[in-house]
């Protein structure tokens, strides 16, 4: 490997490593990051463990772009169900929501702040889900703090993460915070490379 190979190969494990110590929200300029595919992590194996029932109200952490939101909030849609989008920037939130509108799609409410503080009573949506955010999230166990309390009792939560992400977060490590915070692991699927892992709220 020559010597440009080398330094470029440096560059990147370093931001990546800097990254992880720095845990941020990936900005809507890298968009191109989150939109493009999830082979290991699916929109199928999410709507496989999250379930989505028509009617039910749904919460989702970090949509960004909207990858896997659209068709959650059709499976809902039938029912009168609704699904809220949560994020930190408004740009993923407008653009979300742009998405939205073009596929004729009105059951979904953004709503901007702060996953350590969420805006909502307790007890309020039937279940949740985040993908490769929790990790982006300065205080994961007050986030996951707050998860549960928003859920409802018997709620699920769905949480995808996957390798390479430099904010991976293990199934291990997930399910010891997720534990700590009053979630109980159920089930996963998908392997060590990407995986969704669901927590029920007791």
């Amino acid at each position: 490997m020559g010597k440009t190979a080398l330094a470029a190969a440096a560059a990147v494990g370093g931001a990546g490593l800097w990254w992880r110590a720095n845990p941020s929200a990936c900005p809507y300029g890298q968009r191109f990051w989150i939109e493009a595919p999830h082979p290991f992590i699916t929109r199928a194996r999410l709507l496989e463990l999250l379930a989505p029932d028509p009617g039910e109200r749904l919460l989702e952490i970090g949509p960004g772009t909207g990858y896997y939101s659209l068709d959650v909030a059709e499976r809902l849609a039938a029912g009168g169900g609704t699904l809220e989008i949560f994020d930190l920037q408004q740009e993923m939130l407008d653009h979300t929501m742009r998405q939205a509108a073009e596929r004729g799609i009105a059951n979904v409410v953004p709503t901007r702040g702060d996953a350590r503080d969420l805006p909502y009573p307790d007890a309020r949506f039937d279940g949740a889900h985040l993908v490769t955010v929790l990790g982006e999230i300065p205080d994961q166990e007050a986030a996951l703090r707050e998860l549960r309390r928003v859920l409802k009792p018997g709620a699920r939560l769905v949480v995808g993460e996957l390798l390479g992400d430099p904010h991976y977060v293990s199934l291990g490590s997930m399910r010891r915070r997720a534990a700590a915070a009053g979630l109980s692991f159920e089930r996963r699927v998908g392997t060590p490379l990407g995986y969704f892992a669901r927590f029920g709220a007791s």
